[in-house]
């Protein structure tokens, strides 16, 4: 008997049996008595016999369907009556040998019978590698501005070079970097309080649906933190500095009940006001403010203002974060100086 033996890989492993290699000697019938051309003498067998050998041995026999033990590798004698009797012999894998023997008495039957497995390599058949798992990750949430990335993690074991479609919403949102790969970059900038979706289909250019997978992540955008706009504190002219202090010791207190704020000093020159004015305007309020109402110079910015009709100050708070306060000159420069008359 030929059994093949398979590989490791269940699917790609197949068992064929051979035929059993039976020599059974029926052609040769012996007779247990040597003068078998003598004529029956009282005493002579009534019975006759089969001998079975198989290599390996311990098989079960099944004689006319009933259990008779099992073959052994060397000769197994069987008495039988005469008449025909089925003999089967049961092999691995559901596999029989199965013969009909007309039985004589004092006649015999010699089987010998082979079991050889033989093995048959089959090429495995191709499994597809599809569905395949595709999962898409992103932060939770970002804010306003920032740069918002997307990248897939794809458990795709095929053979075939893989094609990537990224969709972002809403319409706003803009694909800075990436598209066609695992990964994008996706600016958020104007989508505060708003959420940016990215979805992802992956194929392999087969055509088949299971290679055609799809994921998404979704990103919360922050809207930005609400800017305090600058405060005009005060304005007014410039005549005396006596008065123009008690307008800066206003200015203190509010710069020191709002620590995070910052004051501005906006200077204008008079048209009429010597060369340097502003400037000089603007440093004496600085070293008032520093040097007797104890603030920080680092909280107080001068600008030059340019020119107004008289000298004047314009005091702000700004927020911090907030745009600074720009110059509103109203004069385009100084007065040109008049010339005097001769009589």
């Amino acid at each position: 008997m030929l059994r093949l033996k398979g590989t490791k890989n269940a699917s790609a492993r197949i068992i064929v049996f051979a035929a059993l290699v039976a020599l059974v000697a029926s052609a040769s019938v012996l007779s247990f008595d040597a003068q078998a051309k003598q004529k029956k003498k009282k005493g002579q067998p009534t019975t006759g016999r089969i001998e079975v050998s198989t290599q390996p041995g311990g098989y079960p026999v099944l004689i006319d369907d009933r259990p008779a033990g099992e073959t052994t590798d060397y000769v197994r004698a069987i008495e039988l009556e005469p008449g025909q009797h089925k003999v089967e012999i049961l092999f691995p894998n559901n596999t029989r040998w199965t013969q009909t023997f007309n039985i004589i008495e004092g006649r015999k039957f010699c089987i010998a019978l082979n079991y050889r497995p033989t093995t048959i390599n089959v090429p495995a058949v191709p499994v597809s590698p599809c569905p395949y798992p595709v999962n898409v990750t992103a932060p939770s949430t970002v804010n306003d501005g920032d740069i918002v990335t997307f990248t897939a993690d794809v458990g795709y074991t095929g053979p075939s070079a893989l094609n990537y479609t990224w969709t972002v919403s809403p319409p706003a949102a803009r694909i800075m970097s990436g598209a066609g790969t695992p990964t994008i970059t996706v600016d958020s900038s104007g989508l505060g309080n708003r959420r940016v979706t990215a979805i992802l289909i992956v194929d392999d250019g087969s055509g088949d649906r299971s290679c055609r997978q799809m994921s998404q992540a979704v990103t919360g955008v922050n809207g930005l933190p609400s800017i305090t706009p600058p405060k005009r504190f005060d304005e007014f002219p410039s005549i005396a500095f006596d008065d123009d202090k008690a307008r800066l010791d206003n200015l203190a207190i509010e710069l020191q009940n709002n620590p995070g704020g910052q004051g501005y000093i906006i200077a204008y020159s008079g048209r009429r006001s010597r060369a340097g004015e502003a400037d000089r305007m603007g440093a004496r309020a600085v070293e008032y403010l520093v040097s007797q109402r104890g603030l920080s110079r680092s909280r107080l910015v001068v600008v030059n203002g340019g020119y107004r009709d008289s000298n004047t100050f314009e005091l702000w708070l700004v927020p911090q974060g907030a745009e600074a306060p720009r110059p509103t000159p109203t004069a385009a420069g100084p007065e040109p100086a008049r010339k005097s008359r001769r009589d």
